[in-house]
Parts: C-alpha cells; sequence; structure tokens
C-alpha cells in the first residue's frame, strides 16, 4: 500500500512547487527526499511509472522530430559548440572539485565528463512549460529553442542506446520491415479516430514496440525513438504527440520520485550541487551569443536563451542509467536531482517577463546583430493597415481590408509555409514577430490607421496591444476573443474586441437565411 501514498506525496509537494511559481517535477524531487526520510521504499507499480514514463518521453521526441528544422545552422550548431564548450568547461571543475573536497576513489576523467555531458543539457520540460503558460509555442524563439533541445535529446538518447554494450541479435535486421509498415500504422491510428482508442494505440504502440526492440537486443528506449521517428512529418504524428503529452508527465513523476528516494548525497557532493547549481544561469550567454552568430536576430536569442538556461531531467536519466551499470557512484543521481531544482529556481526567476528584460536591454542585445539580417529587413513602406497572423481568420481579415486600403495592407506572420502559400496567391505578407519591438521601430506607425490583432493567443494579443499603445499609437486596434473577461482586459487600452464565436453564430445564422429559399439539397452542400 506504500506505492498510492508517495503518489500522494508527490500530489502535494508538486502543488506547493507550482503555488511558489517553480515547475511541478522540483515538488516531486522533493517528495523522493521527504519520503526518503519518512523511510519509504521504491514499489513495483513506482518502478514501473518511471520505466514507462521514460519510454513515453522518447517515443514524444521521435514524434516530434522534424529532420528539414534540425538541419539548420542555427538549430545544430548552436546545440554542439554549446554541448562541447560546457563538457569542457564543467569536466575539469568537477574533477577539481572532487580531488579537494572528496575521497576520489573511483572517480577519474571519464566520470567527470560523462557528468558534465548530462549537465550540458537544458530541460525540455521546464522550457515546453513556461513556452505554453505564455501561449507563445508557435514563436520563432519557441522553434529554435526546441529545435537545440531536440539536438541534446538525440545525444542523450545515442548515449542511452549505447550504453548497454549489447551487439543486437542478428534477428534485429527483421526492425527494418517497420519502414514499409509505416502506412499500415497510420491507417490503423487514423480508424482509431480522434478519442481514447487513438490514445491507447500510441501507448500500445510506444510501450509494445520498446519490448520488441528489447526482445532483438536492442535497447528499448532507443527502440521508442525509432518507433516516433518512422511516424514523424504525418499529422497524426503531431497529434499523438499532444494527445500523449498529460500521460507521458504523469508516468515521468515516479521517475523524479525515484530520484529522491535515493536519499541525500554526503555533504561534500551537496556543495557541489549547489556549485553547479549557481552556475547554470550562465548558460544563457552563451546560447545568445552562438544564436546571434548562426544569424538569429537577437530577440529571439535572447528568449531562447533565457527558456533554455536550466539542467535537464534528461541529464538526470543519463546518470541514473549509468549509476545503475556502476559507470558512477548512485550518489550523483541525488546530486544532479539537487543542482537541476537550483537551476529551475534560478531560471523560474528569468523567465518572469522576459519580454520586458528584452525591451530594458535592447540597445545594448541589438549589438550582436549580424549584419545579414540587416540586409533582410522586412518592407514596410506605405503602410495603412496591419493584419497579425495570417491563419484562416487573419487571411479573412486581410482580404476584407484589401478591398478598403488595396496594397497597403500587409499581413505579418513567421510560418515560413503559410507565407509561401499567401504569396501564391497575390498577397502582401512579410515574416515578422508581431511581438518584437525591433520590427515596430520600422514601422512608421503615425501611417498606419488600423491594426489587426488575429494571433493565436490572447496573451499574445496583450503583449502586442501593450506594446504598440506604450509606443503611443493612436490608431484602431482590433483583437479577436472567445472569452468576454479577455475583451474586458483589452478594453483598459483602448483596444476594441471581436468575439470570434459570436461572429461565427452570426456569420452562420446568415448564411442560413441566404440559403433558406434555395433548393434543399443544395443549401446543404454549401453547409
Amino acid at each position: 500500500m506504500l506505492d498510492p501514498l508517495i503518489i500522494i506525496c508527490a500530489l502535494i509537494c508538486g502543488i506547493a512547487a507550482r503555488a511558489l511559481g517553480l515547475p511541478a517535477l522540483i515538488g516531486y524531487l522533493a517528495a523522493g527526499f521527504v519520503l526518503h526520510e519518512l523511510g519509504a521504499t521504491e514499489g513495483a507499480l513506482l518502478s514501473q511509472l518511471a520505466e514507462v514514463g521514460v519510454t513515453l518521453l522518447l517515443f514524444s521526441i521521435g514524434l516530434k522530430l522534424k529532420p528539414a528544422d534540425l538541419l539548420e545552422s542555427k538549430v545544430w550548431g548552436t546545440s554542439l559548440v554549446h554541448m562541447t564548450v560546457t563538457i569542457l568547461a564543467l569536466a575539469p571543475l568537477l574533477f577539481l572539485l572532487m580531488a579537494s573536497m572528496v575521497e576520489t576513489d573511483g572517480f577519474g576523467w571519464p566520470q567527470a565528463v560523462l557528468l558534465a555531458f548530462a549537465l550540458s543539457f537544458s530541460s525540455t520540460v521546464f522550457a515546453i512549460q513556461v513556452l505554453q503558460e505564455r501561449g507563445e509555442m508557435a514563436s520563432q524563439h519557441a522553434n529554435l529553442g526546441i529545435g537545440v533541445l531536440l539536438m541534446q535529446d538525440i545525444a542523450a538518447v545515442l548515449y542511452i542506446g549505447a550504453s548497454t554494450g549489447k551487439v543486437p541479435h542478428w534477428t534485429a535486421l527483421g526492425l527494418l520491415l517497420l519502414i514499409p509498415a509505416r502506412r499500415l500504422i497510420l491507417k490503423l491510428l487514423s480508424m482509431c479516430g480522434h478519442g481514447e482508442l487513438f490514445t491507447l494505440f500510441g501507448l500500445a504502440l510506444a510501450i509494445l514496440g520498446a519490448q520488441v526492440f528489447e526482445s532483438v537486443g536492442v535497447k528499448g528506449d532507443l527502440g521508442a525513438l525509432i518507433l516516433g521517428v518512422l511516424l514523424a512529418g504525418d499529422k497524426q504524428a503531431k497529434e499523438l504527440a499532444r494527445s500523449l503529452l498529460q500521460f507521458k508527465d504523469l508516468f515521468l513523476v515516479g521517475f523524479f520520485v525515484t530520484i529522491g528516494l535515493i536519499g541525500w548525497p554526503a555533504p561534500e557532493l551537496m556543495v557541489i550541487a549547489f556549485i553547479l547549481g549557481i552556475l547554470s544561469p550562465l548558460k544563457a550567454p552563451l546560447y545568445f551569443w552562438l544564436m546571434t552568430r548562426f544569424h538569429t536576430p537577437p530577440r529571439v536569442a535572447f528568449l531562447s536563451s533565457v527558456s533554455l538556461s536550466n539542467y535537464s531531467e534528461f541529464g538526470l536519466i543519463v546518470i541514473a542509467i549509468a549509476a545503475s551499470q556502476g559507470v558512477v557512484d548512485n550518489q550523483w543521481s541525488a546530486t544532479l536531482a539537487l543542482a537541476i531544482a537550483i537551476s529551475f529556481v534560478l531560471s523560474s526567476a528569468a523567465n518572469i517577463k522576459p519580454h520586458d528584460h528584452y525591451t530594458r536591454w535592447r540597445y545594448k542585445l541589438r549589438r550582436f546583430r549580424s549584419p545579414e539580417l540587416e540586409r533582410k529587413r522586412p518592407d514596410v513602406d506605405g503602410v495603412r493597415a496591419i493584419v497579425l497572423g495570417m491563419g484562416n481568420i487573419g487571411t479573412g481579415t486581410y482580404d476584407v481590408l484589401r478591398d478598403r486600403y488595396g496594397d497597403s495592407v500587409v499581413g505579418v506572420d513567421e510560418n515560413k509555409a503559410k507565407l509561401a502559400r499567401h504569396i501564391e496567391k497575390g498577397r502582401r505578407v512579410i515574416d515578422a514577430d508581431a511581438s518584437d519591438p525591433d520590427f515596430w521601430s520600422i514601422v512608421r506607425l503615425h501611417d498606419v490607421e488600423h491594426v489587426m490583432l488575429a494571433l493565436t493567443n490572447h496573451r499574445e494579443n496583450m503583449l502586442v496591444g501593450k506594446m504598440l499603445r506604450r509606443r503611443h499609437y493612436e490608431g484602431r486596434i482590433t483583437a479577436i476573443i472567445r472569452f468576454e473577461d479577455e475583451g474586458e482586459e483589452l478594453k483598459e487600452y483602448g483596444i476594441e474586441s471581436v468575439n470570434l464565436f459570436r461572429e461565427a453564430g452570426r456569420g452562420f445564422a446568415e448564411h442560413l437565411e441566404d440559403t433558406s429559399d434555395e433548393d434543399p439539397e443544395k443549401a446543404a452542400s454549401t453547409t
């Protein structure tokens, strides 16, 4: 009966962590340490949760892999150089700290390099959490940050796959049959609909697939990643990744609690954990400098860097596996857990109002802007109306405004594929971030009569609207809303609002009126 009590304790500590503005996983780690002090031990249920959580994590990473995005130099270049520099800096530091503070039997350069490798990752869980809370998952800095994280995750998975040292059985060649089976798997997924059967199929695919890889001598976690990569690129893979997100996070609770159940490290290692934790913010300046060297706009680089200024839960997975194989002492799992917790506390503070931080330091940070970017400044001459966000709503708005303003209306979006389709259809669109003050600095706001906020998130609409008012824009601003309280919030800044659902209902009613006198079969087909 101990496992349910462990889960309840994890829940309480997770809620406490969130109440303090910290990621819930810090609470899960704390729950493990508290339970250790109470004499609790890891049970069968918790162990299984931890194992399934890691498998689903790797499967989800595979589902989100986009080779084309990872091939961009600013992604792979930043990732590889940052990891290399971090390892070269932290490995000697760890070796010196151990030599001066602890008996170094069983600890040498291989262990120092492995620990530095684990600390070179940034947290996928933390970055996605803060980006989702700010409604910025579709932004350029989110795409860049997640691309860097995926490159790091691949490096970790390669270590995990090679860590067993086992040679695959000759029957592993049969796994090549998975390539032609991709179409069948996707067909079965489509037959499952979009409900619980769809999610259940994904769970079964990840867990049973990992077992199949294990049976032929290939590490199951690596197999889960390969299966995910096999399905990546299909729209159903994106839906499956979203569907499994909550399950993955839930099962990973077991992993974080088991780390804490190992117990506290020796006092000397706790000092090392504290030193490593307070050094974590130094990751951000290195990320920023590297990203700008690869021609990333300073604002995108800054926001990405801030979200990556921490250590990673994936580092815990790497060290836990190394400890289970006797490569490093088991206490290092608890040591890294403490360092990661400290890094999350510091990173949480840095991620409070990062846009305001950029605005404050903007002129200093712009000195790092690549000259190549100056040659790609968007054309905003003669603009009288701007539509921010060129999705379905933004496109309809653009077409209506073009009847009034002609070529003086411009659409703004960051999705290059979407922009290419608009250009083909003759629309005037530019690639820019609506919440970037550097973009608005080149727009002659006194000539702009109307700004339409058709962005996908209310917080982003608020951010852009407030920024325009602070820049003394006195023209008309209209935003799409989904709930009435959002309209009240916008009204404080003189921003008009249009309720998406009300307008959709009105349009539907007008459509029914227009077709009421038509032939029923024709009316049904148009509907």
